[in-house]
């Protein structure tokens, strides 16, 4: 019988990145993952193929503005799906590859099959060909994430139905995709296909898209997809949601009571994602679940199982890629007897649309509900010489400060490359940056990253240079 230090079940981000830091750490290590590729979601049908896609699109819609740039393209330009498809799942295997040379680097042994708990040191690998085997850890980590949530009058038929993993993958590009949810998901695969061709609408049940983040932000991104030819319903309640041959109909309740009816050929179900615990057998080894299916864990990411942690989707806290990746190594230093944090405020989010959206820290609307006093600065893209020249003026850059320290509070910004640019914030942040010590910081010029120096600025006593 194998024993370890460490068994991680899962191999997303959080799972495979605690399990480089345990091996690092000097502990035997193993991982289990029921699929022939590791990565998880993210790797396999989440972040990476969603972003292969959004960059293909982007290609193909930037050719249709080169002649602004005095390019001229002759000859029709035409999408192949078939091909972008397909150099969306290379983009996958070489990555998720990647990982498979990492595990090997670290001496982590990977098991294949489904792992789940015999008792709180025995965990049960069950292979696809119904074998199995019995390995002994000392102490276990869940990262087994999370898989698409649905609503429960809908039939996911994965043909028409779909949800983001049928997206990823479709063989035509939708004459009429309906959305149904305004969330992070929805929004980036829905301007995917909106580029390549397709009329896309979006359902929503809140008064606004991306509704976690900044109203500001949802505001201006709503605008500028509009822009772009995608419809919205926001404040509709979705009431039915049926197959019709090739055609998918959609019933939406909207403020007013009255029903709305959308007709396309695809329905993608986007109404957020569900914790993945089954045939885990956690209370074989003595783990609790919340009422929400998750996995209840303390403020050190540890179990009602002493020696056993959860990271990642599976557990309280916003569903991202790099906050299991921070707790998968947390975990793993905990366990080194070491004392690691995690400031749960300065993990980013970030849209990955066009112009991307990001964002750090505390919303205008959570400060007012906590009765904060702060203070606002924005600087719009369009004032920004480096926007001018490269075409993307869309978007802001937004700074809050406290009134009274001047402690940045929170950024909130959406434009070209925001994705990136977020990480200035969450460093001033780290290190409790004023808007003013940002404001005194020389950005290189020209650059997009000057539009927080002016933020920073505009929170300063309305000191903004260029606008």
């Amino acid at each position: 019988m194998s024993q370890f230090d460490v068994t991680i079940i899962g191999s997303g981000p959080g799972g495979y990145v605690a399990a480089i830091r345990c091996a690092q750490l000097g502990f035997k290590t193993a991982i289990i993952e029921k699929y022939s590729t590791l990565g998880g979601t993210c790797l396999n049908v989440g972040c990476i193929p969603s972003k292969a896609l959004l960059a293909s699109s982007h290609h193909y819609e930037e050719l249709q503005h080169f002649a602004d740039h005095g390019i001229e393209v002759t000859g029709d330009v035409k999408v192949n799906l078939t091909k972008m498809i397909e150099r969306k799942q290379a983009v996958v295997d070489q990555t998720s590859g990647g990982v498979k040379f990492l595990m090997d680097k670290n001496n982590i042994t990977v098991f294949e099959g489904v792992g789940s708990f015999e008792s709180a040191t025995s965990i049960k690998v069950t292979k696809k060909d119904g074998s199995s085997e019995i390995i002994e850890s000392k102490n276990s980590i869940i990262a087994t994430g999370s898989k698409p949530s649905s609503l429960p009058f809908i039939t996911i038929d994965k043909e028409r139905i779909i949800t983001s993993t049928e997206a990823l993958k479709l063989k035509e590009v939708p004459k009429h995709l309906v959305i149904i949810g305004g969330g992070v998901i929805g929004i980036e695969l829905g301007q995917v296909y909106l580029r390549l061709g397709a009329q896309v609408s979006v359902v929503e049940f809140m008064d606004r898209i991306i509704p976690g983040m900044d109203a500001a932000l949802s505001k201006e991104l709503t605008k500028v997809l509009k822009k772009q030819g995608m419809k919205f319903y926001t404040s509709h309640k979705v009431q039915s949601v049926e197959r019709n041959g090739d055609a998918v109909v959609v019933k939406a309740e909207n403020a007013k009571g009255e029903i709305i009816t959308l007709e396309g050929d695809y329905s993608l179900v986007s109404v957020g994602r569900k914790p993945y615990t089954e045939g885990l057998n956690a209370e074989k080894a003595g783990v609790k679940l919340t009422d929400r299916g998750q996995v209840e864990v303390n403020d050190h990411l540890q179990t009602s199982a002493s020696n056993i942690y959860a990271i990642g989707d599976v557990v309280r806290g916003a569903m991202l890629a790099h906050k299991a990746e921070e707790e998968g190594v947390l975990v793993a230093e905990i366990l080194a007897g070491q004392k690691p944090h995690i400031d749960y405020n300065l993990i980013p989010g970030v849209v990955y649309t066009w112009p991307e959206v990001a964002a750090v820290g505390k919303t205008e609307e959570q400060l007012k509900e906590a009765g904060i006093a702060y203070k606002a600065g924005s600087f719009p893209f369009r004032a920004l010489g480096r926007a001018r020249a490269g075409g993307d003026i869309d978007g802001f850059v937004k700074i809050l400060a406290d009134a009274k320290t001047d402690e940045v509070l929170g950024v909130h910004m959406i434009g070209a490359r925001c994705a990136d640019l977020i990480a200035e914030a969450v460093t001033a942040m780290e290190f409790r940056a004023s808007a003013e010590d940002i404001s005194r910081m020389s950005h290189a010029h020209p650059t997009f990253a000057e539009a927080i120096k002016e933020a920073a600025l505009a929170a300063t006593a309305n000191r903004a240079l260029h606008v």
